[in-house]
């Protein structure tokens, strides 16, 4: 008797323990699939909804895309979203990985954890103070880089502003903003690969270069496909930067610059809101298509 309670003990605890684990795990997860239905898939259903639809009520199939597309400032409005993704996601590939990997070089010293904190302080900007703090930059009458400006041929505001000039200045804007948070993602998933390995890499004879190129790109290829991901979709989203711009320029660089930004006309200016569900129904299939196309030309979810 004595043997089996003796035994008995600590697989009941251990079942406890279990327990405790499935109950605090499901907890959270509960929590994490409330706030999705509540903000992720009731309103993407209402938006579905509203783009099939008339004002009535009425389904009207594809009538609200067709109408959208036919729109004058359509087409200009993916050239100019499709024009800053490709900026914004090689700007990330390589600068941030590129970043990510001096600053691994660097992580004995207290350079790499100043250099870190640096990189991370404009993300705790809202993205409009950011918008906000690069019309100061920008305008060559009090932007303290004024003279690098005049060195570019800049001497107005207007001139920086030109619509030709817009997807990079977007670009930097969305980098100085959102890329120091990813520098710091990549940096973590730099610490996570095996010491042997890179050791073995070194014994190997391998220099900085071919150890980062054969060795650290791949091993962070995950990473840098969820990045690609989320910035896809984030900069499909485009609106802060050019609505700001827009107000500021009085109108030099256009409310209907991105495609939100036309979502935003067709609600707000012409209440069409069912036209207005329809591009945003638009930009959902693209963003989800292209994170598919990514995942499976990763493996992303392959086992190491």
């Amino acid at each position: 008797m004595t043997l089996a309670h003796s035994t008995a003990g600590p697989a009941h605890r251990r079942r406890r323990g279990a327990a405790r684990q499935s109950r605090a795990g499901t907890a959270f997860v509960a929590g994490y699939v409330l706030l999705l239905i509540a903000f992720g898939i009731l309103p993407t259903g209402y938006a579905v909804y509203f783009a099939f639809t008339e004002a009535g009520g009425r389904f009207t199939g594809f009538s609200n895309f067709v109408t959208t597309a036919h729109d004058f400032r359509f087409l200009d409005a993916v050239n100019h979203v499709a024009v800053y993704l490709i900026f914004w996601l090689a700007s990330l590939v390589v600068f941030v990985v590129g970043l990510a990997l001096l600053l691994h070089r660097l992580s004995s010293g207290t350079v790499s954890k100043a250099l870190r904190f640096l990189f991370y302080i404009p993300g705790a900007l809202a993205g409009a103070a950011s918008v906000l703090v690069w019309l100061f930059v920008l305008d060559p009458t009090v932007s303290p880089v004024s003279s690098l400006l005049s060195m570019l041929g800049f001497h107005t505001f207007g001139e920086v502003i030109a619509p030709g000039n817009l997807p990079l200045l977007f670009t930097i804007i969305a980098f100085w903003t959102g890329a120091g948070g990813w520098i710091v993602v990549m940096y973590g998933a730099l610490n996570n690969i095996p010491k042997d390995v890179m050791e073995a890499a070194r014994i190997d004879g391998a220099g900085a270069w071919q150890t980062a190129w054969h060795v650290q790109i791949p091993m962070l290829r995950k990473w840098i496909v969820y990045m690609m991901i989320l910035a896809f979709a984030g900069g499909a989203q485009l609106f802060v930067e050019p609505q700001l711009l827009s107000l500021a320029s009085v109108g030099v660089a256009g409310r209907d610059y991105s495609l939100n930004q036309l979502t935003y006309d067709f609600a707000f200016q012409m209440n069409n809101i069912n036209g207005a569900a329809a591009v945003s129904v638009e930009l959902l299939v693209v963003s989800a298509s292209a994170a598919a196309v990514f995942v499976a030309r990763s493996g992303f979810f392959d086992a190491d």
